[in-house]
């Protein structure tokens, strides 16, 4: 129960309000200071993951502070990947995370974005829902963070809610946030909330040594804004001594034991639970929280780290994108790489290729000595043609290809040109001339107008033909997959493409939509509309991936499939 105080005709009252019971629920807070990208997603998803293999029901939430309404009209060079979730959202990198080292399913309510909070709260002052009064930050837009909180914990029934504050403590479009934690932890009570802060504890070459400072200024400011963490997760290159722990613990208020150390993972991001538990990261939390739990069993978790350290087969894949440049914009599709050559006990080597530089200096001298080919998605028609020669050279050089929503794009307007001798044949987003229009808009897109959220989104079914390489690598005939995109394969060209040895092997229930193609008489070339790499975990790794990368390693071996 909470007491609440407010005016009514001029008399003070108490209003006894009844929550959730916070006893039973436990909730975990991470923040992060000093500088962006410390690993805060990856801090929440490990420490998940190691709360999950104690038996506990884990959800996991992230909090944006950016005035969008969701990520899904930036750039990848602003943002990294928009990660689609199954009832259509796009939402946050940090997500697929989430996703990849936990077991729990998301939704929309897991991710909160200020422009969400906001767009809701004028909705709600519009329609009189604050009955005259005036709108401030606090108390009405905290008070609808906290309530995706509550939302979240009751449509999940978890045991705990780990919630990600994105952004750096300090900055001002994130202060509406950090407060809203703060008033949520007052309400929750003393043993049902954590409060865990990333920091950086650089080191200084010149001086040869690690520096504290900025770690103590960090959680300086935390503390100004009322926050007092209860663990401390050291974000570092070399490895903390005695003597920086107890520092970081005397001049941050923590006890030695709640100084974590991270340091850079040698080999995958997949082993930070295992160096969360060797630092005893998650028996704190439990502590703290007052919860009772065995051990975590984390056998499987280190047999995953024996594939990534010491596979028994290597193999080397190239990517051919047009945002190469910046490493979260594949994310997802490196990580279920990844995950196919865990599948396969084999290292994989991801060779990053601009398109651009394709279309420069030509298929052979930058594709030659690659294992596979892999042409993910993307929007605009710059390095397009570079896409469309790598297909051209994977299929011509029975190099094993696979592409993804824009990638089955590529394949479909290479073979058009190339086999079906369709000239300037083109997907209508990039000419909207071309003679040829195999791929074009969905017709349920071209009355859209707005940009955001009004793609075809998230999981939808897709029909497998009996007998396809697809089929046999799902070893199923019905999938869910998900999918982000407004044009599709245009079904006029449908039965020429056929005639020519190209297999639409996956369909709509109602056969109007190409899910996946492929190729006869090649050892791999197979295409999706959708997005398989959102499905893959390094222990559930994606079908598509793992045939792939099965695939590739036989080819660049000279083995026969």
């Amino acid at each position: 129960l909470l007491l609440k105080w407010q005016m009514t005709n001029g008399t003070s009252q108490f209003h006894l309000l009844t929550l959730q019971p916070f006893n039973k629920l436990k909730f975990i807070f991470v923040t992060s200071g000093v500088v962006s990208s410390l690993g805060k997603g990856l801090t929440a998803a490990a420490l998940g993951t190691l709360l999950e293999n104690r038996g506990l029901k884990v959800a996991l939430q992230k909090f944006d502070p950016y005035l969008n309404v969701d990520p899904g009209t930036m750039s990848p060079y602003q943002h990294g990947e928009v990660y689609v979730l199954d009832d259509g959202a796009e939402t946050d990198l940090d997500l697929g995370h989430y996703e990849r080292f936990t077991n729990t399913k998301l939704s929309r309510l897991n991710n909160l974005t200020s422009g969400q909070v906001y767009q809701t709260v004028l909705n709600n002052e519009r329609e009189g829902k604050y009955l005259g009064k005036t709108v401030q930050v606090i108390p009405h837009v905290t008070d609808e963070i906290k309530r995706r909180i509550h939302v979240l914990a009751e449509s999940t029934k978890a045991d705990v809610i780990i919630t990600e504050i994105g952004g750096t403590t300090g900055d001002i479009e994130g202060l509406p946030f950090v407060e809203a934690i703060r008033e949520f932890a007052l309400e929750a009570g003393v043993g049902n909330t954590c409060f865990i802060h990333v920091t950086y504890v650089p080191f200084i070459k010149a001086a040869g040594e690690l520096k504290t400072k900025p770690t103590q200024q960090s959680v300086a400011k935390l503390r100004e804004i009322g926050i007092t963490p209860h663990i401390i997760c050291a974000r570092c290159e070399k490895p903390l001594d005695k003597e920086l722990r107890q520092k970081i613990s005397l001049f941050c208020n923590v006890p030695v034991e709640a100084v974590i150390e991270e340091k850079d993972v040698d080999h995958s991001i997949y082993e930070v639970p295992l160096m969360l538990q060797r630092e005893r990261c998650d028996e704190l939390v439990c502590r703290i929280l007052h919860l009772e739990t065995a051990a975590p069993k984390m056998a499987h978790w280190q047999e995953i780290i024996r594939k990534l350290i010491a596979p028994q087969h290597r193999v080397r894949i190239g990517v051919v994108g047009k945002y190469i440049g910046l490493q979260d914009a594949y994310k997802s599709v490196y990580e279920a790489i990844i995950h196919g050559g865990i599948a396969n006990d084999c290292g994989v080597e991801i060779v990053q290729v601009e398109s651009e530089q394709i279309e420069k200096e030509g298929a052979e001298k930058i594709l030659q000595g690659l294992g596979g080919v892999l042409v993910p998605g993307g929007f605009g028609e710059r390095g397009i043609e570079g896409k469309i020669l790598a297909a051209k050279f994977a299929r011509e050089t029975k190099l094993p290809y696979l592409g993804l929503c824009l990638g089955m794009q590529i394949a479909t307007i290479e073979f058009a040109r190339n086999v079906l001798k369709l000239e300037k044949a083109h997907s209508t987003e990039f000419d909207p001339d071309s003679p040829h229009p195999v791929i074009a808009l969905l017709d349920a897109q071209k009355k859209v107008t707005k940009k955001g959220g009004t793609m075809r989104l998230g999981a939808q079914p897709c029909q497998l033909v009996v007998g396809s390489q697809a089929g046999k690598l799902y070893g199923s005939f019905v999938v869910n997959e998900r999918h982000r995109h407004r044009y599709e394969f245009n079904n006029a060209y449908r039965e020429k493409f056929e005639k020519s040895g190209f297999v639409f092997s996956g369909t709509s229930p109602d056969g109007k939509l190409v899910e996946v193609i492929e190729l006869k008489d090649h050892p791999f070339y197979v295409a999706s509309q959708f997005h398989p790499e959102f499905l893959s975990k390094p222990h559930q790794p994606h079908p598509l991936f793992k045939g792939f990368i099965a695939a590739a390693h036989q080819q660049i071996h000279h083995k026969p499939l």
